[in-house]
């Protein structure tokens, strides 16, 4: 029987981030062919494609991105893994930014034509911020891509972190034979097998001529000079890459498999156990025997036969067991966790322990928010709590039936507190009609799509010309007796606070001119 601390070392925890088309839900697909959680690895597009595991959803199937963050766990190696897969529209990424708290490093997915995006650039930052482990794994090279070493320079300049490549490619596009390790100082070549099967690889060392029969000697001369002016750069240093300050750099085809075991074993052998984290009360080790967690996510209606709502949790310490009593801290409460669940997406299994690092879905009764912390009885300190973005693009929401209010009601709250949007009213006026808050448009779309499919509601919407907004903190008389400018206008949240929507920067200047003693707070936070 493994002793707690050797399941929970056992344990490793990260996300996938990347901009949308750099192939990163084809990865996780592959990782999971790999961990032997799936027969047949999914793809996101082409003829044959069968919908990625990791996009459940019926909008993620029909558009082919992914909307919403999504759970997996698997065994490899001895190891057990969870996956956090992301969404990697920058309308999405809000829940990005999320699921990053709950990660322990992270894998960067960078599409070898087109290199660094920007929105890989923001989600790097976020790293960067939290000093996790970072991962890149350049994508594509079975087809025409940028230099090699043009690729890893653009990564170090746009992204402030030095690299160290791990493999190096030999040719792209059709002229792609493999990769070497230059660790091991072997060549891995690259034979493409059926799509969604494991790819083959052939061992040659750099000396062996042989080299020059399999790869030419104009390819063989080029990658002996290559290798050496990798040799004349810097080393190897696993404590800056466990600092969140180097970042090991492979090159491989997620599609064709090929580079993908070799880059997952490296993976596992460099990465660290959960780490310890920052609560109120000092720094809370993962080796603890006491059992605490924060919910980094809520999702509702991932059942089609029943509305059920799951709160998704990152255990931080101790251990998980299922029938033991624990403590809401934001609420006061105890309680029992009921069916606690682990994931592969949308397909899950009620699970009876679970172990610091790794991710459970609980039943949520309506008592969880994003950020909460649940702890053992008798503890009472809080996680630091998980930034809310303040919306760009707002739009006046109302049900096209008036009989349907009770559901439109529902449907937009729930929804809210899965934190995909954000939900005010005009003060003193009822939930007729309520005013949506988004970081980008595309979530419209998903949440008309939710309202409808799941709450059978549609919808009326009209686009208002705010672009910012501020949460008063001193008001020096009632709401209504504000002196507002054009284009703006006093909101109320769900939590009963009151702020100010308002169309350009200058609009902050004007409102605090003519309304004395009315203060803003800087930005909106949870």
């Amino acid at each position: 029987m493994p002793t707690l601390q050797e399941e929970i070392s056992r344990r490793r925890t990260f996300a996938i981030i990347s901009h949308p088309d750099a192939g990163k839900t084809t990865l996780t697909e592959k990782f999971l062919l790999y961990g032997g959680a799936i027969a047949q690895a999914g793809e996101v597009k082409g003829k044959r494609a069968k919908a990625a595991t990791s996009d459940w959803m019926e909008i993620e199937k029909q558009r082919g991105i992914s909307v919403t963050s999504s759970v997996m766990q698997f065994q490899h190696s001895g190891f057990c893994i969870n996956i956090l897969d992301t969404p990697g529209h920058q309308d999405f990424s809000e829940d990005t930014y999320r699921t990053l708290m709950a990660a322990d490093s992270a894998v960067v997915v960078i599409d070898g034509a087109k290199g660094g995006e920007p929105q890989t650039r923001t989600l790097f930052k976020v790293c960067a911020l939290r000093h996790i482990p970072i991962f890149t794994f350049i994508n594509k090279m079975d087809r025409e891509t940028r230099d090699p070493l043009e690729l890893c320079e653009e990564v170090e300049r746009e992204l402030g972190i030095d690299t160290y490549a791990v493999n190096w490619p030999i040719g792209s596009g059709k002229e792609f034979q493999g990769v070497y390790d230059r660790e091991k100082q072997r060549i891995l070549f690259f034979s493409a097998e059926g799509r969604g099967k494991k790819a083959g690889s052939t061992e040659v060392s750099l000396d062996d001529p042989a080299l020059e029969e399999m790869l030419g000697a104009n390819r063989a001369a080029a990658l002996r000079d290559e290798v050496e002016l990798l040799g004349a750069g810097r080393e190897f240093d696993m404590e800056a890459v466990r600092n969140g300050t180097l970042s090991p750099v492979f090159f491989g085809s997620a599609l064709t498999n090929f580079g993908v075991e070799p880059f997952l074993e490296e993976f596992l052998r460099m990465t660290t156990p959960p780490l310890s984290r920052t609560a109120d009360c000092g720094v809370i080790d993962a080796f603890s025997e006491d059992f605490s967690a924060f919910v980094f996510k809520i999702q509702a209606n991932m059942n089609k036969a029943h509305r059920d709502r799951l709160a998704f949790m990152r255990i931080c310490s101790g251990k998980f067991q299922r029938e033991a009593e624990y403590y809401h801290v934001q609420s006061g409460k105890k309680l029992r966790l009921s069916q606690p669940q682990q994931m592969m997406a949308a397909e899950r299994e009620i699970v009876d322990e679970a172990y610091a690092g790794d991710i459970i879905g609980v039943f949520d009764p309506g008592l969880f928010a994003i950020g909460d912390t649940i702890t053992v009885p008798g503890k009472k300190f809080r996680y630091s709590g998980i930034p809310t973005f303040e919306p760009e693009h707002f739009m006046r929401v109302s049900p096209k039936d008036t009989m349907k209010r009770k559901q439109f009601i529902k449907g937009t709250e729930q929804i809210a507190q899965e934190g995909a949007i954000q939900i005010f009213k005009i003060p003193g006026a009822g939930l007729e009609e309520v005013i949506v808050g988004v970081v980008g448009t595309l979530q419209f779309d998903v949440f008309e799509y939710r309202m409808k499919n799941e709450y059978g509601v549609d919808l009326y919407m009209s686009g208002l010309p705010y672009e910012h907004l501020r949460l008063i903190t001193q008001c020096p008389c009632k709401p209504e007796d504000l002196v507002l400018c054009t284009g703006s206008a006093i909101l109320e949240d769900f939590r009963g606070r009151l702020l100010v929507a308002f169309g350009g920067e200058w609009s902050v200047g004007f409102l605090t001119k003519h309304n004395p003693g009315l203060e803003l707070a800087d930005t909106l936070s949870v």
